[in-house]
């Protein structure tokens, strides 16, 4: 029995020894790389850049009165269109007290003026009609009568102006009445009745009372950074999309670049503005955030790799080109020249046949 026992033994160590040499052996030998095989192809790269910004029209107009007052009464709304010369809201004039005494003081001394011309005028005509006058006498009575008169109304206007301002003659003109320079819509009307608003002086820049746009002609207005805005020129295609308006894409026109950089977060950036298209059927609202793509160069019907495949070293470029796959996969290093990347793609000038297969990525 013993016997037996030994031999099991014995032919378990000899199992443990030779399945460690098995696994060490297995372990030594060398591992055969396999790597996932591309062809160049033929297509169309394009480098371009973002920049980021929003939508806003060519032209917002702040609408401030003329006079400083209460808002006695707002006739439109935001979102409204309106025509040039539509009243938007109506100030109030609160009369300063010192002018008001002013004026009312100027129309009691012109209404006595006034009677006592009328009084001297009524005593010359009747002398006049009895000849005991001469013309020139009565005609001097008569300017006097007249410029009384006159006198008067223009201290009762005067006096409409301080309490109201404006008076009954020129309603037409009225100064309280706040209306719309231009056609358009009305983006925004930050009063509401009974605010005080005044109007611009030196010292202040007066209250908005609406701020009205065109909205049929709109720009985007963004940023590019300083490393690229030399690739860059007016007049070039721009491809605007709105985070507002996926799957969406508008196509507009660079009208402008900045002269002057500004410091944003450490780098240069230089403003751009580019005049958008937009089809009737869409509604694009001022301030819509959005990118602009711009297409720095471009190559058509050019031989590309992914840029993955490529070895960078120094000045140079390498790729890889299989030469044998049996038994195993062999590859010739080769320098390539390159040309436009779009990030992804890398065009090859010359160094590669377009039938030739190049090192990928390695498989597992």
């Amino acid at each position: 029995m013993k016997k037996y026992v030994k031999i099991v033994l014995l032919v378990i160590v000899a199992l443990i020894f030779i399945g460690t040499f098995v696994f060490l052996y297995q372990k030594s030998k060398p591992k055969t790389n396999v790597y996932a095989l591309l062809n160049a192809e033929i297509t169309d790269l394009k480098k371009t850049t973002v920049a980021t910004g929003k939508i806003e029209p060519r032209d917002e107009i702040l609408i401030k009165p003329q006079i400083s007052g209460i808002i006695d009464e707002v006739y439109k709304e935001a979102g409204q269109k309106i025509k040039k010369g539509e009243v938007i809201a109506k100030v109030k004039v609160i009369p300063e007290l010192g002018q008001l005494n002013s004026a009312e003081s100027r129309v009691r001394l012109a209404e006595i003026t006034a009677r006592q011309a009328e009084t001297d005028f009524a005593r010359m005509k009747k002398l006049f009609d009895g000849k005991l006058i001469s013309s020139e006498e009565y005609e001097k009575s008569e300017v006097v009568v007249k410029q009384a008169r006159e006198e008067l109304q223009t201290a009762k206007d005067n006096l409409e102006i301080v309490k109201e301002g404006i008076t009954k003659n020129k309603a037409s003109f009225s100064s309280t009445l706040i209306r719309s320079t231009i056609d358009g819509l009305i983006l925004d009307i930050p009063v509401k009745a009974g605010n005080s608003v005044i109007m611009s002086n030196t010292f202040n820049d007066g209250t908005t009372i609406a701020t009205v746009a065109n909205m049929n002609d709109l720009i985007f207005r963004g940023n590019i950074d300083e490393t690229e805005v030399g690739r860059i020129h007016e007049g070039m295609p721009i491809k605007i999309t709105l985070g507002a308006l996926q799957n969406m894409e508008f196509d507009a026109l660079l009208e402008y670049i900045s002269p002057k950089g500004v410091e944003e977060n450490g780098a240069n950036q230089f403003e751009i503005k580019a005049a958008i298209t937009v089809p009737d059927s869409v509604t694009i609202r001022s301030g819509y955030s959005a990118n602009a793509e711009i297409v720095l160069a471009q190559a058509n019907k050019v031989l590309a790799l992914p840029e993955s495949t490529i070895e960078f070293k120094d000045d140079s470029t390498f790729i890889y080109v299989l030469t044998d796959s049996v038994p195993s996969q062999k590859f010739s290093r080769r320098t390539i020249t390159t040309g436009l990347s779009d990030g992804i793609r890398i065009e090859v000038k010359s160094g590669l046949n377009a039938n030739e297969k190049v090192r990928g990525d390695k498989q597992q």
